[in-house]
């Protein structure tokens, strides 16, 4: 089978393009923004790839078209198509599908399949449980909207039964409004959390409960659903009906852990079946495993081996990963964009950073340097930005890139007072950035982008401020 995917650099649909092509289809794609690494890691797999959406794409003759949610009907200020291929295969009457139905139909169906869904956590928590799966020889197949670092892919087919997949809540299609997770039919199911997000799409929270629950009735009776048991809109969502079986995490929850957020035991109905150390941070890292090892168990691995198998975790590229270290400073890289994966992700570093200067008396305590970028559409639109202050509570300093946004984010941060800056553009964030860094600094650059490079940027300028 020929398939040609619009959209195909995105993390969803790169991951789809991989799968399909080593299942052995031809897959040719194209996209707006055609550039590395996916572009590089899809012709690597021998995908042609095509700049933008023209109609001359027809000639591919492919048997059917993937079409990825970027994609709409709609027309510029001149009159023409926005999307001139999609509206052509319309007129044709030519055969197309959106990603998550194509994936369901060709490569979930018949498989044992564990969904992590949740509003935060999902990248992180699905490269942990396909880890745990892989540790304990089951051979998983998974795709993950990031990269683990365990595997160094996001996506493959695995020659097990078991398919680890990031349950997406955000729409499949301009023609299907449903959420991606609908299409994918689980047998186990992580649901991390639920907070209002996606403000482009949805209405309100209960909007996306609606959803959550769409996804709950897929699931048969001998399923487990892996709830937090912390999240009352979670509870709601299964007080509208849940026909499988349960298993709640957290401190009230069926699984819980107890100790460090590094260093924690695993907790079953009370009895301890684990302990996993590690070097990640935070508690909702914590949260993350508990989630993991509760689904991991529904498939037979045994809780001891899921705790053995996360010592030995990577983490996901861009999960607080150290992009690099100079005179004494450390720059990460990392996703958050919702103001509470902020929150969560600074929370976890100001505990590790306050236990380190515990551990050694008289030793200066670390700063945290928040830089971070509204780019989400929820963001973008000024649906959060009254949170801002409240995730950003445990940075030292925090600066803003504002540039592009519809609201005023020097009048959202006026709170923090001299501890927040915003800047129009990336220069000026360097500038500020820079200004205020001094050795024993952590500088935390989070974004759902590529923020501009803002990350070698930073560290090219410590290395050499006289470097352009």
């Amino acid at each position: 089978m020929h398939i040609h995917i619009l959209g195909i650099c995105g993390s969803f649909m790169g991951g789809l393009a991989a799968l399909a092509r080593e299942a052995g289809h031809r897959v040719t794609g194209c996209d707006a923004g055609v550039y590395p690494p996916m572009s590089d890691q899809l012709r690597a797999l021998g995908i042609e790839l095509i700049e933008g959406f023209g109609a001359e794409q027809l000639a591919l003759k492919p048997d059917i078209f993937v079409v990825g949610n970027v994609v709409f009907r709609g027309q510029r200020e001149d009159g023409s198509p926005r999307f001139p291929l999609m509206e052509a295969v319309l007129d044709a009457g030519l055969p197309y599908t959106s990603g998550p139905q194509w994936l369901a139909e060709h490569v979930l169906q018949g498989r044992h399949v564990l969904a992590v869904a949740g509003t935060h956590g999902k990248t992180t928590t699905t490269g942990m449980l396909t880890w745990i799966l892989d540790y304990a020889g089951l051979n998983p197949g998974f795709l993950v909207g990031g990269v683990p670092v365990n595997f160094g892919v996001s996506a493959r087919l695995g020659a097990g039964r078991h398919f680890v997949i990031e349950a997406d809540e955000y729409d499949t299609a301009f023609f299907d409004k449903r959420s991606k997770f609908v299409h994918y039919r689980p047998r186990t199911a992580i649901l991390n959390n639920l907070e209002f997000d996606h403000a482009d799409i949805f209405d309100d929270l209960a909007a996306i409960e609606r959803q959550f629950h769409h996804l709950v009735r897929t699931i048969p009776a001998s399923g487990r659903v892996v709830y937090n048991a912390t999240e009352v809109s979670l509870k709601r969502v299964l007080a509208k009906g849940c026909w499988s079986e349960r298993a709640s995490f957290g401190p009230s929850g069926d699984w819980q852990a107890t100790g460090a957020h590094d260093q924690f035991s695993v907790l079953h109905h009370g009895a301890a079946v684990g302990d996993v150390s590690w070097d990640l941070s935070g508690v909702h890292n914590q949260m993350n495993a508990l989630a993991a090892i509760a689904a991991a168990q529904h498939v037979g691995v045994d809780p001891a081996v899921a705790a053995q198998a996360l010592q030995q975790f990577l983490n996901v590229k861009r999960r607080m990963e150290i992009r690099g270290s100079v005179a004494g400073i450390t720059v990460y890289d990392d996703f958050a964009h919702h103001p509470t994966a902020i929150h969560t992700t600074l929370d976890g570093l100001r505990r590790r950073l306050d236990a380190a200067a515990l551990a050694q008396p008289g030793k200066p305590r670390g700063r945290i340097l928040a830089v971070f970028e509204p780019r989400s559409n929820t963001m973008k639109l000024g649906t959060m930005k009254a949170q801002l202050p409240w995730s950003l509570e445990d940075a030292d300093l925090a600066f803003c890139h504002a540039g592009g946004l519809g609201w005023n984010a020097h009048e959202a941060l006026g709170v923090m007072g001299a501890k927040a800056q915003v800047a129009d553009s990336i220069e000026q964030l360097l500038h500020q950035v820079l200004a205020a860094a001094r050795p024993g600094d952590h500088i935390v650059c989070m974004s759902n982008g590529g923020f501009g490079g803002v990350h070698a940027k930073l560290l090219d300028k410590l290395r050499d401020p006289a470097a352009p």
